[in-house]
């Protein structure tokens, strides 16, 4: 891996884009397409995340040309802070590199392989699934992304690897993509759910599992089997495997408590969300019950940094 602060000569002048996408915090414009190479401009709003992975089999060329603002990435263990005119390469990506931006950042990617294409099918997919879910759901805008946001906090507080950054990024912002399939009537239900409502209840995070691999896109294949296991619990009473302990993926665990923070403090069209000091008491109450212990520790250290 080569990083360079020194500023280019020859900034590349972004003209009119071929195609232009959005992902949650990100705009992708693509610049230039020939003989297999891409340019691509990338704008990442504050506190937004973009990362480099490892494929099988992949061994492009990567460049990346900070243009404006800034970015703090980890590579090898190394934090780093990439500023303006900073650029960083890698031939081919080793290990899992996680940016995140500490303003609003515009960088150039160069790849010597075609990528737009998977960049554009993982956005429709994403957004498709969880815009559908947040509507049915009768939660209020940004709940996917508000889960997102705070499971990236924890998982900074419990210094998770860059995989497993990665795979939650993922996994929290599609964690109920699974109530897709439970009828509106019990999904939305204003009372307590009887037997039979609740044994449907509990197949939509084995449905949201499933409906991921069908995608057939690795990106979320891989954050799969975190969307299954966001409603087990720590003493081994959840669902749909009754999973315990350190059974769990932490990732799940992770999502299981800001999921549980951000309905219990959310307004719904059949009650009042209570206070944050009241839902906070509550997953302290949980812990070491519901809920996996070092997560809740972990929720407890960052809780003045959620909203």
């Amino acid at each position: 891996m080569n990083i360079r602060g020194e500023p280019l000569r020859h900034l590349l002048r972004a003209g009119d884009a071929i195609e232009t996408i959005s992902i949650r915090s990100l705009d992708l414009s693509l610049l230039v397409s020939g003989d297999g190479t891409e340019v691509i401009r990338h704008h990442l709003r504050q506190g937004g995340r973009w990362a480099l992975r490892p494929e099988d089999g992949w061994e492009a060329l990567e460049f990346i040309l900070v243009t404006s603002g800034q970015l703090r990435g980890v590579v090898d263990g190394v934090e780093i802070i990439l500023g303006a005119g900073d650029s960083l390469t890698n031939h081919p990506v080793t290990a899992p590199i996680h940016f995140s931006a500490l303003k609003d950042a515009e960088f150039i990617y160069v790849c010597s392989r075609p990528v737009f294409h998977l960049y554009s099918k993982v956005a429709r997919q994403m957004m498709e699934l969880a815009v559908n879910i947040e509507y049915r759901d009768g939660y209020t805008a940004h709940h996917c992304s508000r889960i997102t946001r705070m499971s990236m906090i924890v998982a900074e507080e419990m210094q998770l690897s860059s995989a497993q950054v990665g795979r939650l990024n993922r996994g929290a912002f599609l964690h109920d993509v699974g109530k897709a399939i439970i009828p509106l009537e019990i999904l939305n239900k204003p009372g307590p759910l009887t037997p039979g409502e609740w044994e449907i209840m509990r197949r939509h995070p084995t449905a949201g599992r499933e409906m991921l691999h069908d995608t057939g896109l690795p990106i979320l294949k891989d954050a799969a089997p975190i969307v299954e296991q966001h409603h087990e619990r720590w003493d081994g009473k959840g669902y749909p495997h009754g999973l315990k302990g350190h059974d769990i993926l932490v990732e799940s665990a992770i999502v299981a408590v800001v999921d549980a923070f951000d309905a219990m403090t959310t307004d719904r069209s059949y009650r009042k969300g209570m206070g944050k000091q009241e839902a906070i008491d509550e997953l302290i109450r949980g812990r070491a019950a519901q809920f996996r212990p070092d997560v809740v520790d972990a929720f407890l250290q960052i809780k003045d940094k959620i909203n």
